[in-house]
């Protein structure tokens, strides 16, 4: 049995403990620094900074479905904000690819799609955010591509299930340098995809259904946003599959570049 379990005492001291996680994290450092592990630790996932030697290490992923109209629509589900609120879906930090990679057309699906996103980083902690406050949690933005499983996806979707399997690929989330901007609240820009050369997908950041701001209030209702999040913030109309051997390019003005090659699956 637990020590922890064992020790009815120490279970009710620390249940209604509302600091214990704030003082796990704080310990967490010195627990790794001094453990005996099982096998090797996952490594901390980070991305490349422009202009500076340092990496930001990464810590969560956060993806905002749904967030321009003609996306939503092509789709088969129009967005009514003034009824609806943002929804989000994450995927794990393991599944990040840096731009340029070469990764192999993922397993169980015959449907692979791009998605070209705008991607948020946090650099401060923050709850419960106000939309005035917002800059002044925000690092930077890079350019992302949001890969998905389209058909598993879709049916996920229509029996109500979860999208793991169709969002959360190995290598499906595919991340450019971060650019620092800090404080910094991109309002608009052209964003545009190609594969192999072809134009896909074309919009501006101007045309997202919840802006930056909006983004990061809501969702710091539901989390504390902690340096090294960073935030899908959605795709434009467009989407459409790739194959073995497609190039996929994508740049935001102002932002970036990022590319990806899809090779043959395993």
């Amino acid at each position: 049995m637990s020590p922890i379990l064992a020790r009815p005492d120490r279970a009710r001291k620390f249940a209604p403990d509302p600091n214990f996680t704030r003082r796990f994290a704080v310990d967490a450092p010195e627990i790794a620094m001094t453990a005996n592990y099982l096998w090797t630790p996952p490594p901390v996932y980070s991305l490349p900074v422009r202009g500076k030697a340092e990496r930001l290490p990464v810590n969560r992923l956060f993806f905002v479905g749904r967030n321009y109209h003609a996306h939503a629509v092509e789709m088969g589900k129009p967005v009514d904000k003034s009824v609806e609120r943002p929804f989000y879906f994450s995927k794990a930090p393991s599944t990040l690819t840096p731009s340029g990679a070469t990764v192999a057309y993922p397993p169980e699906t015959g449907n692979y799609h791009y998605e070209m996103e705008l991607v948020l980083a946090i650099g401060t902690a923050g709850f419960r955010i106000s939309q005035s406050d917002a800059h002044q949690h925000i690092y930077g933005y890079a350019c992302g591509l949001d890969m998905t499983r389209r058909d598993l996806q879709l049916v996920a979707r229509d029996k109500g299930r979860p999208w793991d399997l169709g969002k959360d690929i190995e290598h499906g989330s595919v991340c450019a340098e971060i650019v620092p901007m800090p404080g910094v609240v991109i309002e608009s820009g052209a964003l545009s995809l190609a594969v192999n050369g072809v134009t896909k997908q074309s919009s501006d950041i101007d045309k997202l259904i919840w802006n930056i701001r909006e983004i990061i209030a809501d969702l710091s209702l539901f989390y504390h946003l902690q340096p090294g999040d960073l935030i899908y913030t959605g795709t434009p109309d467009g989407v459409g599959p790739v194959v073995a051997g497609d190039v996929i390019t994508g740049r935001i003005d102002g932002v970036g570049e990022i590319e990806l090659t899809i090779a043959a699956a395993e």
